[in-house]
């Protein structure tokens, strides 16, 4: 109760300041010489703040939320503001107050709303983003669960396991060798997900393509690489050279220091205050900002030669994924995570990952016409290629998303809860790609998930924009193919009326019970 307490006074003390500096802000900006505005309205200013903190307190906008969450935490600064928005120009009508400047009295509360919004967002956008013991603690968490009691794939019949097979035997040189450069841990990791004889596996410890690309064809089963992939430059090429030298089923061991594995050591090896501000002013900036913009990514090489980049879990096993693997066991060891995959395909190569702001993703259309779809991108690089490792590995939770989703970034868990990912899809409702209110659209893969019945039913008419699903609130993907099958079966009767009517229930449950995407 303390706890709380404190909190709630802190965040009081933070919104005075902030409708302070908003007050000020507007006043000198304000054209007018020679006018006392801070003298002149000083008393006015204390019954100001007295109404905004007694109308804040009263709609709860200084409770503290371990979560965020639009309806308790966004909806009350909008609420709040416009009360006071209200108040404040009531008295001012009733007491016949002409004097006032409206641009002062209006623009204090407008700016202070914004900054309200812009620090509450930031708040939790860094308090998403702590340092956990297990980088991400529930990512940890569940890799635990998976390896202790295996899971069948469904393809395949395959288990996912700790153990995968018959464990390597090195000679004594090359595994004190690989236990000086990994330890004892990764050693072990390599042995027991390198399934074939230690002549037929090439070890080594390299950033370069070129290492891989001068050894003889269809002499190895196996390939084992030291060497952290954060310092590849150009990890495809290398990837796809390591797929070129392997046949079926051959295995290739690696390691990574993941994003969460590498904030970790920054947190941990500065002091307290320097370690954020080398974290979020320096390193994220260079390493995870300048990348994502083709404008800057030569900016980014130059001063990083490509080495030491920052790569996420999802990224790594995407970029893996798409040069023709399948992932057959991972593991944190110390301060890297290592993966264990097998060659089961050709490369994709991939000349168009979704690696910048904007992405435009494939999804089923009308008559099952591909039709391209523009997000901005919520999830990491190359996670598009994770759905069937999503599906066998972790299944689908309610809401018809994928359980444990480590693809999903920080930042586009905000923007999903917003809504924000979604608005640049307005731009394919304007070429008519999509209607307003209408089925969602959703990926080949997704698509074969669904029975025959919805899928025919599903693909005579476009998607939309606002999906049945917030109409209905369905948990199961039975139960939303259910709730899509009710809406394409009213909307062929009366379309105009089915729309109008889903638009405006859809509306209300995303204000006032929180409907959301995950």
């Amino acid at each position: 109760m303390e706890k709380f307490l404190k909190k709630r006074l802190l965040f009081i003390l933070i919104d005075l300041l902030i409708v302070g500096l908003s007050y000020f802000v507007v006043v000198w900006i304000k054209p007018g010489e020679n006018v006392p505005y801070l003298s002149r309205y000083f008393f006015s200013f204390v019954v100001f703040l007295c109404i905004w903190i007694f109308v804040s307190s009263f709609f709860k906008k200084f409770q503290y939320k371990e979560d965020y969450d639009f309806k308790t935490i966004i909806l009350p600064i909008l609420i709040s503001n416009f009360i006071i928005l209200g108040s404040v120009s009531l008295l001012m009508f009733l007491l016949r107050i002409s004097f006032y400047s409206r641009t002062i009295v209006f623009g204090t509360i407008l700016l202070a709303t914004f900054l309200e919004f812009f620090f509450t967002n930031m708040y939790y956008l860094f308090k998403a983003a702590v340092v956990y013991q297990n980088p991400p603690d529930h990512e940890y968490a569940a890799l635990k669960i998976l390896q202790e009691n295996g899971k069948i794939n469904r393809k395949n019949g395959s288990i996912l396991q700790t153990q995968t097979g018959d464990k390597s035997n090195f000679s004594e040189s090359i595994q004190q060798t690989i236990i000086k450069e990994c330890g004892e841990d990764g050693f072990s990791f390599i042995r027991e997900n390198n399934c074939c004889d230690s002549d037929e596996t090439l070890v080594v410890s390299t950033t370069t393509a070129f290492n891989i690309k001068t050894q003889p064809l269809n002499k190895f089963k196996g390939v084992v690489n030291l060497r952290r992939i954060n310092d590849i430059r150009y990890l495809n090429h290398f990837f796809e050279a390591v797929n070129t030298k392997l046949p079926k089923e051959g295995t290739f061991v690696g390691c990574v220091e993941t994003k969460n594995l590498r904030k970790k050591r920054i947190f941990k090896k500065y002091p307290f205050l320097l370690n954020y501000f080398f974290y979020y002013l320096l390193d994220f900036p260079v390493k995870r900002v300048l990348p994502k913009f083709k404008m800057t990514q030569g900016l980014y090489h130059f001063l990083t030669r490509g080495q030491n980049r920052v790569i996420t879990r999802a990224e790594t096993l995407g970029r893996l994924i798409s040069c023709g693997f399948e992932v057959i066991n991972e593991d944190y060891i110390g301060s890297l995570y290592y993966f264990a995959v097998k060659k089961i395909k050709e490369p994709v190569y991939d000349l168009h990952p979704t690696y910048g702001l904007f992405v435009r993703l494939k999804r089923i259309g009308r008559n099952g016409k591909p039709i391209k779809v523009t997000k901005l991108r919520t999830m990491h690089p190359y996670a598009e290629y994770l759905q069937d490792y999503m599906y066998n590995m972790h299944n689908l939770k309610d809401g018809g998303k994928f359980d444990h989703d480590f693809r999903v970034s920080t930042l586009g868990r905000i923007m999903r809860k917003l809504f924000i990912d979604e608005l640049p899809m307005l731009y394919d409702w304007i070429k008519r790609d999509m209607k307003l209110v209408g089925v969602r659209p959703i990926s080949e893969y997704y698509f074969k998930l669904y029975d025959k019945e919805v899928r025919e039913k599903r693909i005579k008419y476009k998607p939309g924009l606002i999906p049945p699903f917030y109409n209905d609130l369905p948990k199961t993907l039975e139960e939303i193919q259910a709730s899509e099958m009710k809406y394409l079966e009213a909307y062929e009767k009366r379309p105009f009326r089915t729309d109008w009517k889903y638009f405006w229930r859809a509306l209300y449950n995303i204000i006032f019970k929180n409907a959301r995407s995950q």
